[in-house]
């Protein structure tokens, strides 16, 4: 079987700020970009990998989800811990740099783990942690 991560999905809670973030600190390229009324997704990506996209999409879309289900997302959210991805980076280093030049939130400069890998964090404009590790 020949599996690929096609899509993934973050919840961007100010879509203009997430937009800036991913398109102009991240270099990412902008892939889609869809309205309805007044809530968006868009589709973000890094340039040599078209086959793979992050959906910033409005969080508690989903007509399922109760108001208080939107509270607990809402809150989850704002401490940061209610979604999360993890990049990586041929130098984890100089991204750090760009990534904290663009007025990122930073959770951890670069650092050697004890499980082997050398890695940073930050928090997009929505909380989302954004980690970003150095490839081997």
């Amino acid at each position: 079987m020949d599996l690929y991560i096609h899509y993934t999905f973050l919840p961007a809670d100010d879509p203009e700020a997430s937009l800036a973030f991913y398109r102009d600190v991240l270099d990412f390229d902008v892939r889609n970009d869809v309205g309805y009324g007044d809530m968006r997704w868009i589709t973000v990506g890094p340039p040599a990998q078209p086959q793979t996209s992050i959906v910033l999409h409005p969080p508690a879309a989903d007509p399922g989800i109760t108001d208080d289900e939107r509270h607990t997302i809402a809150e989850l959210m704002a401490k940061g811990s209610y979604a999360s991805i993890v990049l990586a980076a041929s130098d984890v280093d100089a991204a750090f740099e760009k990534v904290q030049a663009g007025g990122a939130e930073v959770v951890q400069e670069p650092m050697d783990q004890p499980y082997g890998t050398r890695d940073c964090a930050f928090r997009d404009p929505a909380g989302n942690m954004v980690r970003i590790n150095q490839l081997a």
